[in-house]
């Protein structure tokens, strides 16, 4: 078995970028060459699971110098030199069963866990997904405006969040500032949807005025509480209902067009402070086969078509 130091080890030496924000700054080049000449010492522990392994030991790994070896097959080389398509990060889940988890560490268990996960100087990990409402990793099945049909939204409440899921926010934010959080709903509240339910189905074009201010009141009330959001997705899994088994909403393009051009922006406009994220939707390319890919609009810019304007050109995009 590795040493007790080996892992973490592997981890700084797999995260030369993040380390670079030490006190000691050598260039990527230089880290990648101090490598090359002295392959990081110990063995790679390995577990395996298919489908007759769960985490199951397999035999480990040496780390050895690539010299001599031929690149193309027996190594894996980094060159600094070289670079392909941005990204904008590593990160993870802050799903309801995760935050609840978390919250069960003692205090300083759970904060020198998020020293690790999320300092720039550790790990570094600096993406995070949030849920808007439930998801089917909740404890229980909520919305934020739960019961009969409430246009007005009067009944909104983030209350179910501050429990845990807030404070398990803030504290990766604080472990690390520029922590980007992207928030997707698993679904609408019930009575947005023709079945009644967060549990499949799909959205009722007729409540996409109240949806939109459903999101702003989500915005607003997370900022409030001390937790910036810094983008939106209209919905989680858009081309599927999941068969009513868990918190879920169909989604067609046009749909979430609608819901950006014609109920977003004119309820945007109306705020005296407009929100800063960024809002993430799903298109389709590639002639006949679908192909998922994201596209942002701020919603500080985002149009807002003046009354009687024709918005089927919006619904075109």
């Amino acid at each position: 078995m590795p040493k007790p130091t080996s892992r973490r080890n592997f981890l700084r030496i797999t995260s030369a970028g993040v380390t670079a924000t030490l006190s000691v700054k050598p260039s990527l080049s230089e880290v990648s060459s101090a490598l090359l000449q002295e392959p990081p010492t110990g063995s790679i522990a390995v577990r395996v699971t298919d489908a007759t392994r769960k985490f199951g030991v397999a035999p480990s790994l040496n780390w050895r110098s690539a010299a001599g070896a031929s690149l193309k097959s027996e190594a894996i080389t980094l060159d600094p030199g070289k670079t392909s398509q941005k990204y904008l990060g590593i990160g993870g889940a802050f799903t309801d069963a995760a935050c609840y988890m978390f919250n069960q560490l003692s205090v300083s268990a759970r904060e020198q866990l998020f020293h690790e996960m999320f300092d720039p100087s550790e790990m570094g990990l600096s993406v995070g997904r949030i849920c808007i409402g439930s998801s089917d990793y909740s404890t229980k099945v909520y919305s934020y405006d739960e019961g009969e049909p409430d246009p007005e939204l009067k009944r909104f409440s983030i209350e179910q969040d501050r429990t845990y899921i807030l404070p398990i926010l803030r504290q990766a934010r604080r472990a690390n500032p520029n922590l980007f959080l992207l928030a997707s709903p698993w679904s609408p509240p019930g009575w947005m949807k023709p079945n009644g339910s967060m549990l499949g189905g799909c959205m009722r074009q007729s409540t996409m005025p109240a949806y939109a201010n459903y999101f702003l009141k989500f915005l607003q009330a997370y900022e409030a509480d001390g937790v910036r959001i810094n983008a939106v997705t209209s919905q989680n899994e858009v081309d599927t209902e999941q068969d009513g088994r868990m918190p879920a909403c169909a989604w067609p393009q046009e749909y979430e067009i609608s819901l950006c051009v014609i109920s977003w922006a004119p309820c945007s406009a109306r705020m005296e402070s407009r929100p800063k994220s960024g809002f993430w939707i799903t298109i389709t390319t590639c002639g006949d086969a679908p192909f998922a890919a994201w596209t942002t609009a701020d919603f500080a810019t985002f149009p807002i078509p003046s009354p009687g304007t024709d918005t089927s050109a919006s619904r075109r995009w």
